[in-house]
């Protein structure tokens, strides 16, 4: 059985960077440029993109997702991050299409609850910058998207997640080549 986050906000973490490979993730609500965003980063900075695992995982479902499908995408993105940044040389930074924390979110909002050993795994992936994708895109359908009328609001719960696991973020903000230049100003700020 599970064992279950109800609002365990002891013992905020901070992050500190170790070594010399650079992970970063691109988070934000839904049709945020997220996926478009990690791929055109990667090739810029000759990095790693990982792609979103969420997405493809619930388009192959029949039917709706329960809190085990959620839950087996948390265990493959964990597994996916420990692979990766493990297999992979320092030179080379890591770019991960959606993380953990949308994942967290994702329990709270249609469960009500998380995982403790999510918590957990988010305390112990080090990352070095999360670029948090403002909505100011226009929203596309596109049948896995569930909330174009929450977009600020999970915003928000995103923030808050970054902040309280000290995850150092920069809010990225603008539409087309603006968005992906100021998301490259905020990598090269953290990789100087």
């Amino acid at each position: 059985m599970t064992e279950i986050l109800k609002h365990d906000w002891s013992g905020r973490k901070e992050y500190q960077r170790k070594g010399s490979r650079y992970i970063f993730i691109i988070t934000g609500p839904e049709s945020t440029g997220k996926s478009s965003l990690t791929e055109e980063l990667a090739k810029h900075f000759n990095g790693i993109a990982v792609k979103e695992y969420a997405r493809e995982y619930v388009e192959n479902l029949n039917g709706n997702y329960t809190f085990e499908d959620v839950e087996a995408i948390a265990n493959h993105q964990v597994e996916e991050y420990c692979s990766i940044t493990q297999a992979t040389d320092g030179k080379r930074p890591v770019f991960f299409d959606t993380f953990l924390f949308i994942t967290k979110v994702w329990f709270e909002e249609v469960f009500y609850c998380c995982p403790v050993w999510l918590h957990r795994a988010i305390e112990k992936c080090r990352i070095d910058l999360a670029l948090l994708c403002f909505p100011d895109l226009p929203w596309e359908p596109d049948g896995v998207r569930e909330n174009p009328h929450r977009r600020n609001y999970l915003f928000d719960r995103y923030l808050d997640e970054l902040t309280y696991y000290g995850v150092p973020y920069c809010v990225v903000r603008g539409i087309n080549q603006p968005r992906i230049e100021n998301a490259i100003r905020c990598i090269d700020k953290e990789m100087c």
